[in-house]
C-alpha cells in the first residue's frame, strides 16, 4: 500500500496495484480499475516513485525468503 495525502491534508492508503490512471489537473485523479476515483495532492511524479518504492520492497521481501 502506498500512502497519499488528501486535498483536505488527511491522508489514505492505496493499493498500487489497482491504479489504472493518474491525471495532472489542477490536482492529482487517481482512477483504479474498478472506476473509482480519488484526488489526491502529491503529484504524478511522486505517486511513481512510491509504487517503485513498494514495488522495490515487496520484491526484496520474496527475494530475501527464497
Amino acid at each position: 500500500m502506498i500512502q497519499l495525502t488528501r486535498i483536505d491534508g488527511t491522508t489514505f492508503f492505496l493499493n498500487p496495484d489497482l491504479i489504472e490512471v493518474v491525471e495532472a489537473m489542477h490536482d492529482t485523479h487517481i482512477t483504479l480499475l474498478n472506476g473509482h476515483r480519488y484526488v489526491c495532492a502529491e503529484a504524478p511524479d511522486v505517486i511513481a516513485e512510491k509504487i517503485a518504492d513498494y514495488r522495490r520492497s515487496v520484491m526484496g521481501a520474496v527475494r530475501r525468503t527464497a
